[in-house]
């Protein structure tokens, strides 16, 4: 069977585990002669270290990189081979030739590998900086290189400064060494500061690597300088361990090809620079111990002790920064920095069978009226006893956090399934129905909570996704009654609804009703109300109320609002040319507040009546008040337009929104369909007819026709024609109809005192 090429990698690369496990055995073990001790060591890196140079070559050749990962990868492969040329040499030198001079040919390969392995490293993509984050990068990487240095300089560097009877050429290259070794300690610091080891686990390897070498090159110099080296050591092992890192580092870039996702961004406190200043002044008051108290044991002892007196006080200033950078400075909860990156932790992690992730999204109801009423301090007190309310329900280690205003959301981790963020959620809608008092004032508060969940049946691609879905749900719960909660569902999806309805217009799901307008003088039907419902292949028949105010969300309103007018205006012009007496019937079509200001308003309307052959004498427009609050010219030119065609123009459920009279005025309206919140008691109530009449009467001020809604009664129809008002609807005449059924409505007039 042939082996393709990842399997022969993964074959090496687990070789060289077992080599590198067979190599710790024998040097502990302290097997065999000198003489082949020293041939076992000296060979067992030569196979680790072409290993490497393969598997690096691999990366480069075939691994997919980006141009900026490729030239790191590219020099990095130059250092790995300079340390299999040095380890070939030292093999030849020391092994099979004996006795090496100093410098051998293999040092100045291993002292090459060191500025090609720094530049490689520093060169490996990691995340945008700014400038300012580019200089504490450095000042902390120079931070440890420094504390590194005092370190080296006692175990190394001094000693071999001040030896006698060396050459100058010998104690400057066994200097370059540990100097080395500081390059590298440089490219470690930056590696580990620059936090792209959480990204990337090849640098978190690389990473390992360096730090096996700078300890393993360390110790090498100490020994050698007191008691000399021998092959064969417990350095050994680790500067082989180090190899084998290089090659698992090099096989796994390849195995995930292309480019590297950057790490979550994160503020915190990184301990490195601190941990490189203890190291540095415990190495000093280790030195302490020789001196006398006096004059420099005391003075040594007291800068160490200072010295970490200023580092504590730093350190609790950066944490305390780091808690103010993250929490909300009225509620003390996490702001939306927190919660955002919170939400990219736990979406970042597949989530575990058997659990799940919930983001709970709270909004408070009616919060801008207290605000409005009682001024920012009422408030601040609502906003602080809600903060109170999420810490008493949520558990230790949940986040809760305050997304701005009157916004806030929750993350709940681990929870042992869907049910369990549905219980949470009823319980935070119970508490935050608790009264504020403040002072003599009861400040009372709800809020719509939207529940979104990340779990094995439906992770969520991340922290703004889950999210969004949360928003999603939360306004659902607004929409179905304010003070409640609601779990995201992707029929809950305004974009995945939009889609939907938008099919639903060109599929033809789509029917319309009609509503017959009876003159309350005679009872004849004079006009019918076009009413859409959306004729559901899963739900069923859907009223107005399902889909409208997400038609209006996300402008699928507008392609609607055309068909319901295109749809209409072709069944009126068919009963006129088909059903006898219909040749005066009208009918009124909704138009929506963003079809009122579209400017190709004049001629769809246009198009759409000279394509279904229906006059505009028979066509009534109906708009709402709110969507004509403040009309701008544009706006009342369109509308003077379509009256100039001679299309009649309603303001519908007239009462209910913000009545300008100035407004009624300016507009070209010719009918006030009265609300039917009007209507309801009349018959048994004084006040509400004398409200009733004073609308009808400001309509006939006006000159407009009045159309009273929702008239279930005949006492109602009654009260009505003796105002004045000529015309009504409502389910005292008729119901909504089918289309089939509306000429037999035609030919029977209803009785305004009786049972229609």
């Amino acid at each position: 069977m042939r082996l393709s090429g990842d399997q022969v990698a993964a074959l090496a690369v687990r070789g060289g585990g077992v080599l590198l496990g067979g190599f710790v055995v024998f040097a502990l073990g302290g097997w065999g002669s000198e003489r082949l001790r020293t041939l076992v060591v000296d060979g067992a890196y030569v196979p680790m270290s072409v290993l490497i140079l393969l598997l690096a070559l691999r990366v480069v050749v075939r691994g997919g990189l980006e141009p900026a990962a490729r030239r790191a990868w590219t020099i990095l492969t130059a250092a790995f081979l300079c340390r299999v040329v040095a380890h070939v040499s030292w093999f030849v030198e020391d092994g099979v030739l004996g006795d090496p001079p100093f410098p051998s040919v293999a040092d100045y390969f291993f002292l090459l590998f060191v500025p090609l392995m720094l530049a490689g490293l520093l060169l490996l993509p990691a995340v945008r900086r700014s400038r300012a984050e580019r200089v504490k990068l450095a000042l902390d990487s120079f931070i440890v290189l420094v504390g590194a240095a005092v370190v080296l300089w006692y175990l190394a560097l001094g000693p071999i400064l001040v030896s006698h009877g060396a050459g100058v050429a010998e104690v400057l290259y066994t200097a370059a060494l540990p100097a080395g070794d500081l390059l590298l300690v440089l490219a470690l610091a930056m590696l580990l500061l620059r936090r792209v080891t959480t990204a990337d686990p090849t640098v978190r390897l690389l990473a390992g690597a360096v730090a096996l070498f700078v300890v393993g090159d360390v110790a090498y110099g100490y020994v050698q300088l007191h008691t000399g080296f021998a092959a064969g050591m417990w350095i050994d092992p680790v500067w082989l361990t180090g190899d084998y890192l290089l090659a698992l580092a090099a096989h796994r870039r390849f195995r995930t090809r292309g480019p590297v996702a950057a790490p979550a961004g994160r503020t915190g406190v990184n301990w490195l620079p601190y941990g490189a200043i203890a190291l540095a002044y415990g190495t000093l008051g280790w030195l302490a111990r020789g001196q006398g108290i006096y004059p420099l044991g005391g003075m040594i002892l007291g800068a160490v002790l200072l010295t970490a007196l200023v580092v504590a006080r730093q350190m609790y200033a950066l944490r305390e920064n780091q808690i103010l950078a993250v929490s909300d400075p009225l509620t003390g909860l996490a702001n939306r920095t927190l919660v955002n990156r919170r939400l990219a932790e736990v979406t970042a992690q597949p989530p575990r069978d058997g659990r799940c992730t919930a983001v709970l999204l709270i909004d408070l109801d009616r919060f801008k009226p207290i605000n409005d009423m009682y001024g920012h301090e009422a408030g601040d007190a609502v906003l602080n006893a809600v903060a109170v309310a999420l810490r008493a329900v949520i558990r230790a280690g949940d986040t809760a956090g305050r997304l701005g205003g009157d916004e806030f959301a929750v993350v709940l981790t681990q929870l042992p399934g869907p049910s369990a963020a549905e219980r949470i959620a009823q319980r935070l809608v119970d508490a935050l129905r608790t009264p504020v008092i403040l002072g003599d004032r009861v400040l009372a508060v709800e809020a719509s909570i939207g529940v979104a969940l990340h779990s094995p049946g439906d992770p969520a691609g991340d922290g703004d996704e889950l999210l969004r879905r949360a928003d999603t749900a939360m306004y659902t719960a607004k929409r179905s009654g304010r003070g409640r909660y609601q779990v995201y569902t992707p029929e809950l999806d305004s974009r995945a609804r939009d889609a939907a309805l938008r099919r639903a217009v060109e599929a033809g799901e789509l029917v319309l009703h009609y509503q017959p307008i009876v003159d309350l003088a005679t009872g004849h039907v004079i006009a019918v109300e076009a009413l859409v419902r959306w004729n559901h292949p899963v739900r069923g028949l859907l009223m107005p109320g399902a889909f409208v105010d997400l038609a209006e969300e996300t402008g699928a309103v507008v392609p609607m609002g055309e068909w319901v007018l295109r749809e209409a205006c072709g069944q009126v012009a068919a009963w006129h040319a088909g059903v006898p007496g219909a040749e005066h019937l009208k009918v009124s079509v909704n138009l929506s507040p963003q079809q009122v200001v579209r400017a190709d308003l004049v001629d769809v309307i246009s198009g759409i009546l000279g394509e279904t052959g229906l006059s505009p004498a028979h066509l009534v427009l109906e708009i709402t008040e709110g969507g004509v609050l403040e009309p701008d010219d544009l706006t009342v030119a369109r509308l003077e337009a379509l009256r100039d065609l001679g299309i009649r123009i309603a303001v519908d459920d007239f009462g209910t929104g913000y009545s300008a009279l100035s407004y009624l005025r300016r507009l070209p309206v010719d009918t006030l369909k009265i609300d039917r919140s009007f209507v309801t008691g009349i018959e048994r109530d004084p006040d509400a007819r004398s409200v009733a009449e004073a609308v009808v009467r400001l309509g006939m001020a006006f000159h407009m026709a009045v159309v009273a809604e929702g008239i279930e009664t005949a006492e109602q129809a009654r009260e009505l024609a003796d105002m004045g008002c000529g015309l009504g609807q409502g389910y005292h005449f008729h119901r909504p109809l089918v289309a089939d059924a509306v000429p037999a409505a035609l030919a029977t007039p209803s009785s305004v005192r009786g049972t229609g």
